[in-house]
């Protein structure tokens, strides 16, 4: 379960950009308030697990497909129970033929008692497009922490042993059709039965983007970077290279700064370089409120440049997250006030 869940030890976790939802009222991942992967760094792909990555995917390859017709709750099934000891199997081997879609639900929660038939109904309605995956968060608690749940109903889509989308909260019907078929569109490019005439036939991605996605799943961040930066000296609007750049650089400076980044930064509170460092290496890791409030403290009990300095790399913290994450907007307002 190295590609999803959250990072051990000092391991530097990088997750791969997320291409963004395109604009426009009728997105169905703007409708279910759902946070992009690359904006929230709620899932991630550890560097140095890309064998574990290989054998997940040579295993899946090895193994039948998901079937409608197979019994609800059976290995094989559209939709399945999965605990610790499945998980690996069911959910991020299974990833690498279909997209998985979690619902992390308990007894006891109103909501989910809503939102887990229809998910349910969804998924047999698929045919085997895409698996359900059910996890009892109370049952599973382990699990529930690996993938930050903060709430439930939670809904998080994993695709090749990543997180690629999610979203809390039970939604109607019609946002969660919705929520599927983008994904199986984006996913495997696949349709969904039962889906809306209208919601196919979207512009292709630009396949420049390919080159730069296939750089990160090798884990070479450098190409990663020349791609993507290839894209803009072309195109310098590109709508997703820019913001993908920005997240490819910041997990390079995560990871040249690695986990001494934090205890250099404790032992030298007035070095404001040693605490961008660290915030760097933190939101690398995916611990975006701490590397926020490492450099709200720097704002906070410093002047003139020093100030300036951490700022302006709060600020570019801030972009590489994305606006429509709450905890951006929170860092603003509080920077807001450390400034004025």
């Amino acid at each position: 379960m190295a590609s999803v869940g959250a990072p051990a030890g000092g391991m530097i976790v990088l997750m791969q950009p997320n291409r963004p939802a395109r604009p426009g009222p009728t997105d169905p991942r703007a409708a279910a308030q759902q946070a992009q992967m690359a904006a929230s760094l709620a899932g991630a792909v550890d560097l140095a697990a890309v064998k574990a990555r290989s054998d997940a995917a040579a295993r899946a390859a090895a193994a039948p497909p998901p079937s409608a017709d197979a019994p609800v709750g059976a290995a094989g099934s559209a939709v399945i129970d999965v605990d610790e000891a499945t998980f690996q199997t069911e959910v991020i081997d299974r990833s690498f033929q279909v997209p998985v879609v979690l619902d992390l639900w308990a007894e006891w929660c109103g909501p989910c008692k809503q939102l887990s038939p229809v998910l349910e109904k969804l998924a047999l309605e698929g045919g085997g497009a895409w698996v359900l995956a059910k996890v009892d968060v109370d049952a599973n608690p382990n699990l529930s922490q690996g993938l930050r749940v903060q709430g439930i109903p939670a809904v998080k889509a994993v695709w090749q042993g990543q997180l690629v989308a999610e979203f809390t909260g039970a939604i109607p019907e019609e946002q969660a059709r919705q929520f599927v078929t983008e994904l199986v569109g984006a996913t495997t490019g696949g349709g969904v039965p039962g889906a809306a005439e209208g919601e196919e036939g979207e512009e292709p991605e630009d396949p420049r983007l390919d080159a730069a996605d296939d750089a990160l799943n090798r884990g070479d961040l450098p190409a990663a970077e020349a791609a993507y930066q290839a894209i803009l000296d072309a195109e310098p609007t590109h709508p997703v290279a820019g913001l993908a750049l920005k997240q490819v650089q910041l997990f390079r400076r995560a990871e040249e700064a690695g986990p001494n980044a934090l205890a250099a930064a404790d032992a030298a509170p007035d070095d404001v370089a040693a605490q961008t460092r660290a915030a760097d290496f933190l939101l690398g890791t995916g611990d975006v409120d701490a590397a926020f409030a490492r450099l709200l403290d720097v704002v906070r009990r410093t002047a003139g440049e020093d100030r300036d300095v951490a700022r302006v790399h709060l600020v570019e913290l801030f972009s590489v997250v994305g606006d429509e994450d709450p905890r951006v907007g929170a860092a603003r307002r509080q920077l807001s006030a450390a400034l004025f």
